[in-house]
């Protein structure tokens, strides 16, 4: 196994870069790390489990540290789909840590499709570093993409000018790693940028489903609205933990923690996690589809709710949101009005931005440290 170091220089995405062009040729597997802590939990002195071509180390949402193994026929069957999907293979701008795994189907994508990457810091996103990066991309014939979190293009959004502009310019942004809420949705729009919402994680290789329509090789079922995946994307389990493997992966399919539904013109839905749901009074409300109200209300840029501890109601919806000139009167009645009044949060608290756990996830432990010591 060679371990890789990503600082997100240009040294370091060459080195992964020719590292991973190995492993999907059948060289030695490759793990990619910012962290010593995680590279060191996935002992990189063992041998790789068998048919390894890339180890995706990640905290995952419970702080637990994980690595998803990743072959490289999933790899390419992922890359291979996205291209079929986007209008064929393209250049492609790394814009996210190339530790995770949209950065690094990013890096897959362009050496299956022959092309050279372009770049920008991953240490901080500004908007003229995406639009000085983007510029000699841009100059090139053939389609030309970029993979981003909502953060990403909330700030591009915000921007305008270089950056906005540059955005504009792409055949194609794939958003990933979070929800894209319809107000992001209708900025872009009305923007003029070509955005492309996608659902997946590591253990299928990035996005399977764009705009809530799997991609080709792809199969989605819904066992009691549990996601469940099949498909040539598919990780073959998670290092050093045979335990988890059979829990998650079982008779060729992944049963995620996500919970969805099928649209009226069938495209699939992410209601929220299984485990998100808060019971509150002996009423269960899904924290989901109060962020989802929350969002839609004018001056509202993103939020996040969770149960705390409550010695009256078990567990209390609160809510944590970004946006101004906002009145939680209106914000608590809309839930109510909406999803009933258990759904109402008992307590709204406004923050400059939501805190994050890897490349535009949300921390929901944060949010619900910080609302339970307030």
């Amino acid at each position: 196994m060679r371990a890789v170091e990503v600082d997100g220089s240009p040294a370091s995405i060459t080195g992964l870069t020719s590292a991973l062009a190995e492993a999907l040729g059948g060289g030695p597997a490759v793990l990619p790390y910012a962290s010593d802590a995680l590279r060191d939990a996935m002992e990189p002195t063992r041998p790789a489990e068998h048919g390894t071509a890339v180890i995706i180390a990640t905290s995952g949402s419970t702080g637990e540290p994980k690595g998803v193994l990743l072959s490289a026929a999933a790899l390419a069957a992922s890359a291979h789909a996205t291209h079929a999907r986007l209008g064929g293979p393209g250049h492609w701008l790394l814009a996210t840590p190339a530790q995770y795994i949209g950065g690094l189907q990013v890096l897959v994508r362009s050496l299956l499709a022959g092309t050279t990457p372009a770049a920008m810091p991953t240490s901080g996103f500004r908007p003229d570093d995406f639009a000085e990066a983007a510029a000699p991309l841009l100059a090139l014939d053939g389609p030309r993409y970029t993979a981003l979190v909502p953060t990403q293009l909330g700030r591009l959004l915000d921007a305008g000018g270089a950056g906005l502009a540059a955005a504009r310019a792409f055949d194609a942004i794939v958003i990933g790693a979070a929800a894209t809420t319809a107000g992001l949705r209708e900025r872009a729009a009305e923007a003029g940028v070509k955005i492309v919402p996608a659902y997946g994680m590591s253990e299928t290789a990035s996005g399977c489903v764009y705009e809530g329509v799997p991609l080709d090789g792809v199969h989605v079922e819904l066992e009691e609205e549990r996601v469940c995946i099949t498909g040539d994307v598919l990780s073959h389990g998670y290092r050093l933990r045979p335990d988890l493997t059979s829990e998650a992966f079982e008779g060729g399919r992944f049963r995620t923690s996500d919970r969805g539904r099928w649209s009226a013109d069938g495209r699939l839905e992410i209601l929220g996690r299984v485990d998100d749901m808060i019971n509150t009074g002996g009423v269960k409300v899904a924290a989901a589809a109060v962020e989802r109200i929350l969002t839609a209300q004018p001056g509202i840029r993103d939020a996040c709710v969770v149960g705390v501890p409550d010695p009256e109601w078990g567990e209390a919806v609160v809510a944590l949101v970004v946006g101004a000139g906002c009145d939680v009167d209106s914000l608590r009645a809309a839930c109510r009005e909406e999803a009933g009044v258990a759904a109402a949060p008992k307590r709204v608290e406004f923050a400059a931005e939501l805190p994050l756990r890897g490349p535009g996830k949300v921390d929901r432990t944060a949010v619900r440290n910080l609302l339970r010591r307030s």
